[in-house]
């Protein structure tokens, strides 16, 4: 299973918030792979002290980058329902893969399922 975090989901683990922590932890039980998309590591990236900490999460996680197709589909969903530019790129990559999608703000990213029924969005 591929599971992708969002910005918030990526705060709480800076943060080591338990239920970060146990999603990590049986993610690499299960095998799973990790997936940060582009838009969420970007909003969650700051220079500074805690820079070095960001850097080894992100050891733990594959960085995707949006495709073309990607970017479309935000596109349409932020045509289609209120979401911001950063959500919507995350669920549309989930929804081509088939990802689990963990957040901090369950309420975006339910909005956002309107239009991406089959991402499964948990939250963090």
């Amino acid at each position: 299973m591929r599971i992708a975090f969002d910005t918030g989901a990526f705060i709480a683990l800076e943060r080591r918030q338990r239920t970060a922590l146990e999603v990590l932890r049986i993610a690499a039980d299960d095998g799973d792979e990790l997936i940060a998309p582009a838009s969420a590591v970007a909003e969650w990236w700051r220079a500074g002290r805690r820079e070095k900490e960001r850097s080894r999460i992100l050891r733990a996680f594959k960085f995707e980058a949006p495709t073309t197709q990607v970017a479309r589909l935000a596109g349409v969903a932020m045509g289609l329902v209120s979401a911001n530019l950063g959500d919507a790129l995350v669920m549309a990559g989930a929804s081509i893969q088939g990802d689990v999608v963990y957040t901090a703000d369950l309420d975006d990213f339910l909005r956002l399922s309107r239009v991406f029924p089959d991402v499964v969005v948990q939250r963090i």
